[in-house]
């Protein structure tokens, strides 16, 4: 049977780098028959977290806008995979938001058990990805069923379309199939 995969792409930019790469992915774990979702969160409405932890009592933020539907999405799956241009070497703001506004999870019946991460940089030094990896990884962290169980890292890449060809398509296609 399965797994039920939730993508979700932080890329600002329609047809992206870290969104080909998430593309890949998603191909991948297709090909291996799991479900795949994506979430484009350029299509999205969100706003910060107010820091008013009514979540952790009411089991969903108060803030009525997309980011309760894709906190709700991320609970029921079973694999999260989050995709992500590196800025300032960490992960994009609208990703961090978005974990940031998936609190009402913390504590939950929540299924995930595995998370990926897929990043892109116009450099390419490994240490580029560093901080994009542990930003995500702290967010791992908080939730004891769930492991960081794969990442992508594709350097050299800045301009839409740059990825062509780049040997983290495969690499991500792979990862996908081995979910």
């Amino acid at each position: 049977m399965g797994k039920k995969v939730l993508v979700v792409s932080s890329s600002p930019r329609k047809n992206g780098n870290s969104e080909t790469l998430a593309d890949a992915f998603s191909k991948g774990a297709r090909e291996a028959g799991h479900s795949v979702e994506t979430v484009r969160l350029r299509e999205k409405r969100f706003g910060f977290c107010k820091g008013c932890l009514a979540c952790l009592k009411l089991g969903h933020c108060v803030i009525q806008d997309d980011a309760v539907e894709i906190a709700a999405k991320m609970h029921d799956a079973d694999v999260l995979v989050f995709a992500t241009p590196v800025y300032y070497y960490s992960v994009c703001g609208q990703l961090k938001t978005m974990l940031d506004r998936a609190n009402p999870l913390f504590g939950s019946d929540y299924s995930f058990t595995e998370a990926y991460l897929l990043a892109t940089a116009a450099e390419s030094g490994r240490s580029t990805f560093d901080g994009a990896e542990k930003a995500v990884q702290g967010w791992v962290d908080c939730f004891s069923r769930c492991t960081l169980a794969g990442t992508v890292f594709a350097g050299c890449v800045n301009s839409v379309g740059d990825i062509a060809g780049h040997p983290a398509l495969e690499q991500a296609r792979r990862m996908g199939m081995g979910v």
